[in-house]
């Protein structure tokens, strides 16, 4: 028996490892990292964050094609981002999966995904995973939103129950949105994002 938990160890760490965040989150109140890193949009433009950015902010979004809660977040995906939008706050949504690029996070997977979705706002190539290092983003969907000034006001989840639509009780990145824009503060500012890992290169 403890043979076997001995042998067992070993692989219990290299998955605990594996686990882990790669690296720790922007804390709350920083700047916009990388504003002027240009990324390929699915328009073919090279977009840096900051041609992004509107009046009143800017939504940054860890996203992918084919997540499992990718999927069951997309309607929310749609309506968080249009809502931001209809509140001159930008939207980017980056796919930092550069271990799949040659799978279905290709460039060409990107835009037929954003078609079927009605994306009307940018989703962007995150080459070699730049700016989710840079942000410290490890999950898909993983959300951060910057006030008009560019400084990290929330970072987390769309909302209170990522797994089940139909049991979510409050919409904390719409609620976040309100409360900004409002000049308030934010009174959920940081949750817990819940999802696939970004698959960034070995």
């Amino acid at each position: 028996m403890k043979k076997i938990l001995f042998a067992a160890f070993p692989v219990l760490a290299a998955a605990l490892f594996l686990a882990a965040p790669v690296a720790d989150p922007l804390p709350l109140g920083s700047a916009i990292p990388n504003p002027g890193l240009k990324m390929k949009d699915i328009s073919g433009n090279e977009v840096p964050l900051k041609e992004a950015q509107k009046k009143n902010g800017l939504l940054v979004m860890f996203s992918c094609n084919t997540c499992p809660y990718v999927v069951k977040n997309q309607s929310r995906t749609y309506e968080a981002c249009k809502y931001a939008l209809g509140n001159d706050i930008g939207v980017a949504i980056l796919n930092s999966n550069e271990g799949k690029r040659d799978e279905d996070d290709s460039f060409e997977d990107m835009k037929a995904y954003a078609k079927a979705q009605g994306y009307n706002w940018h989703y962007l190539v995150d080459k070699n995973s730049a700016q989710a290092d840079a942000f410290g983003a490890n999950r898909t969907p993983e959300c951060f939103l910057f006030d008009a000034s560019g400084k990290l006001v929330y970072h987390g989840a769309i909302d209170d129950n990522p797994s089940d639509a139909a049991s979510v009780t409050r919409k904390h990145l719409i609620a976040a949105i309100d409360e900004m824009k409002a000049g308030k503060d934010i009174s959920v500012k940081q949750s817990r994002s819940v999802g696939c890992s970004i698959k960034r290169l070995n």
